[in-house]
């Protein structure tokens, strides 16, 4: 019974998405979208039919879409010997679960504290940046990159005008 108010509501929608599409005088040819959808629906049946592959892979999308169904779960029955052994698998991953636990409670007071909360986000991740690059990784953004060939080989104002004496590939853009 459901099914059929489906199909009657999926219709319904239909007709008044061709009537959005075509307009109040309806579809130009006599065939209407479901008519077509049908067809194609039957076409891809008679396809189906034919290939074994074609029918076992449909009967796995539905026992997909039957597993994948929350209250699919909970219909199953675990045995209670089951669900021992796999907490008795698991004790001491929960275990110290349970421990980092209980240190992060221990500092709950004092992410709690006044001069925390006083804070902004922007302060906070501003000295969380801070810390990560303390003061030795600061040494190679103050030094000068060694001479290298990219740099010019002559530094006269006269040839440096004209590009001559460059070792970079695009002297044109450096003339004035």
């Amino acid at each position: 019974m459901a099914a059929v108010s489906d199909v009657r509501r999926l219709q319904a929608r239909v007709e008044e998405l061709e009537r959005w599409v075509y307009g109040s005088g309806g579809p130009r040819g006599s065939r209407k979208v479901a008519d077509g959808l049908v067809k194609v629906q039957v076409a891809l049946g008679n396809i189906a039919s034919k290939r074994e592959r074609v029918k076992i892979l449909y009967k796995k999308i539905e026992d997909l879409i039957k597993y994948l169904d929350p209250e699919y779960i909970d219909r199953i029955a675990i045995p209670d010997a089951s669900k021992l052994q796999f907490i008795l698998a698991e004790e001491q991953f929960i275990l110290s679960q349970i421990a980092l636990l209980e240190q992060v409670e221990a500092l709950v007071p004092m992410l709690d504290s006044a001069h925390i909360k006083g804070t902004s986000l922007e302060q906070r991740i501003h000295f969380q940046n801070l810390r990560q690059f303390g003061p030795k990784d600061t040494s190679p953004f103050l030094s000068m990159p060694p001479a290298c060939s990219a740099w010019p080989r002559s530094t006269s104002s006269s040839s440096f005008r004209e590009g001559k004496g460059l070792a970079w590939p695009h002297r044109d853009l450096l003339t004035l």
